[in-house]
C-alpha cells in the first residue's frame, strides 16, 4: 500500500474484501431467507429485532478488532517485527477475555433487554433463543473477525476471502438442514452461523502461523504487557464506544420499530439486510483507507495519504450512486428472496426508495472517518457517530412519529424512521468531512514525526 498507483492499491486491497464482506453479509441474509421461506414472517420479525441487542453485548470485541487493525497496519508499515509480533500477540490474548465476558453476561441480560424495547410476545421466545446461542458461541465470530482483521493489516485480504467463502458455503448448507431437515426453526440458524465461523476462524489461524516470516506467534508474544494493552485499548474503545451509540441508538430506535407491529418488523429486517448488501462497498472502502492510511502513516508518507483519499473518494462515490439507481430500478425483486407476501414487499420497497439515496452520503463518511482512523485518531469518529446516530437519527426519529400521529396513524407514521436514517446519514458526511478538512488527524500517529 505503499508504492505504486494509489487508487490501484486502494481497489486491489478493496475488491477480495468486497467479495468477502459480501460473503459475510450472506451469514444473516440466508438466515433471514431461511427462516423467512420456511418458518414465517414472524419468525424473520423475531431474527431481525435481536439485532441491535447483539450488536450492543459484542461491543468489547469491536474495541478490539479496531485497534487491532490500526496497530498492526502501521508496526508492519514501518517494519518494525518485534512491535507487530506483540500487537498481534496482544489482540489474540484480549479476544479471549472480550469473549469469556460476553458468554457470562449474555443469559442474565439477553431476556430484560428484548421485554425493555417492546418485543411483541408472539415473538420474544424466538428472539431469545436466536441471540443467546450467537452470544454462546460468539468464539467462532470474534476470532474470524479479528484474524482476519489482522491479515488485512498485513496486506493480505485474500486469505480472509477464500476462508470466509468456505464458510459462508457451509453456513447455507447448515442453514436449510437444521431448518427444513431438521425442523430447528430460530435457534437452527443460529447454529448454523455458529459452526461456519468457528471453521473460519480455525482457517484464519493457520495462516497467521505460516507467516513466521513477516512475525513471530508464540506464547511469549501474548503476555498482556502494559504498553500494547494500553495502546490498543487507546485505539479500541472510541470505537467500541461508537458500538455503543450505535447501538443504543439502534436499541432505541427499534423499541419504536417494534410499537407498528410484527409487519413493520419484518419489512424492517428485510430492508436492513438489503442496505448491508448496499452498504458493502462503502464499509470495504472505509476498511481499505484505514488500513491504506495506516502503512503510509507507518512509512511517514503524509502526501500519499492525502493523494488516496481524493482517490478513494471518488470511486466509493461512484460506485454508490451506480448501487442507488440499481436499487430503485430493481429493489422490488430483492424484496420477493425474503417473502411472497404482497403487503410485506410493497411496505419494504417504499422504504427502501426513502433511505436509497443516503448509500451516496455513507461513501463519503466511510472513507474519510477510515483515513482518520487509519492515522491514529479514533475519538473524532466516535464524537461523530454520537452526534449523527444518537443526537440527530433518534430525535427526529421520535419527533416525527410525534407530529404524524393520526386517527390512521395513531402511534405516527412508520416512513419516520427511515427519514431519520437517511437524515442523519447525509449530516454525518457534511461533519465528517469538515473534521477532515480541519486536519487534527495529522498528528494522531503512533509512529511518532511523520512528514
Amino acid at each position: 500500500m505503499t508504492v505504486g498507483a494509489p487508487w490501484k492499491r486502494i481497489i486491489e486491497f478493496s475488491i477480495p474484501m468486497l467479495i468477502g464482506n459480501i460473503a459475510q453479509q450472506l451469514y444473516n441474509t440466508v438466515d433471514s431467507i431461511v427462516i423467512g421461506r420456511y418458518v414465517g414472517d414472524n419468525a424473520l420479525a423475531a431474527v431481525g429485532t435481536s439485532l441491535p441487542v447483539l450488536h450492543l453485548l459484542l461491543v468489547l470485541f469491536v474495541a478490539v478488532a479496531t485497534g487491532a487493525g490500526i496497530m498492526v497496519s502501521q508496526y508492519f508499515g514501518a517494519k518494525d517485527r518485534e512491535k507487530l509480533s506483540r500487537a498481534i500477540g496482544i489482540c489474540i490474548t484480549m479476544t479471549a477475555v472480550a469473549s469469556a465476558i460476553i458468554m457470562v453476561i449474555s443469559p442474565f441480560v439477553v431476556r430484560p433487554i428484548l421485554a425493555l424495547i417492546n418485543t411483541p410476545e408472539t415473538i420474544i421466545d424466538w428472539a431469545e433463543d436466536y441471540l443467546l446461542i450467537l452470544l454462546l458461541g460468539n468464539w467462532g465470530f470474534s476470532y474470524f473477525n479479528i484474524l482476519s482483521g489482522i491479515l488485512r493489516g498485513l496486506g493480505d485480504s485474500l486469505s480472509a476471502l477464500v476462508y470466509l467463502l468456505i464458510a459462508t458455503f457451509l453456513n447455507t448448507i447448515l442453514d436449510i438442514w437444521f431448518v427444513v431437515g431438521f425442523n430447528m426453526g430460530v435457534p437452527g440458524v443460529a447454529l448454523a452461523t455458529i459452526i461456519a465461523q468457528i471453521i473460519s476462524a480455525v482457517f484464519c489461524a493457520i495462516k497467521l502461523k505460516k507467516m513466521d516470516d513477516v512475525f513471530d506467534l508464540n506464547l511469549s508474544m501474548m503476555k498482556p504487557l502494559r504498553k500494547y494493552v494500553l495502546d490498543l485499548l487507546k485505539l479500541g474503545l472510541p470505537s467500541g464506544m461508537t458500538q455503543v451509540i450505535f447501538s443504543l441508538a439502534m436499541i432505541t430506535v427499534q423499541s419504536l420499530t417494534n410499537t407498528f407491529g410484527e409487519l413493520f418488523i419484518a419489512c424492517n429486517v428485510i430492508v436492513m439486510r438489503v442496505d448491508g448488501f448496499a452498504m458493502m462497498p462503502n464499509f470495504s472502502f472505509g476498511m481499505a483507507m484505514t488500513t491504506y492510511a495506516g502503512q503510509n502513516v507507518g512509512a511517514k508518507r503524509l502526501d500519499r495519504v492525502e493523494l488516496g483519499t481524493r482517490q478513494g473518494l471518488g470511486i466509493a462515490v461512484g460506485i454508490s450512486t451506480f448501487i442507488t439507481i440499481i436499487i430503485l430500478i430493481f429493489g422490488r425483486y430483492l424484496m420477493n428472496i425474503f417473502t411472497d407476501t404482497v403487503e410485506l414487499v410493497d411496505l419494504s420497497m417504499k422504504m427502501m426508495r426513502i433511505l436509497a439515496i443516503g448509500y451516496i452520503a455513507m461513501a463519503v463518511t466511510q472513507v474519510l472517518s477510515g483515513v482518520m482512523r487509519g492515522a491514529g485518531d479514533t475519538l473524532t469518529p466516535m464524537w461523530l457517530s454520537l452526534i449523527t446516530t444518537f443526537f440527530l437519527r433518534v430525535p427526529i426519529a421520535y419527533g416525527l412519529v410525534f407530529l404524524t400521529r393520526s386517527a390512521q396513524y395513531p402511534n405516527g407514521r412508520p416512513e419516520s424512521v427511515f427519514i431519520s436514517l437517511v437524515t442523519a446519514w447525509v449530516c454525518g458526511a457534511m461533519i465528517t468531512a469538515y473534521f477532515y478538512k480541519k486536519g487534527s488527524w495529522r498528528n494522531k500517529a503512533l509512529i511518532k514525526n511523520v512528514e
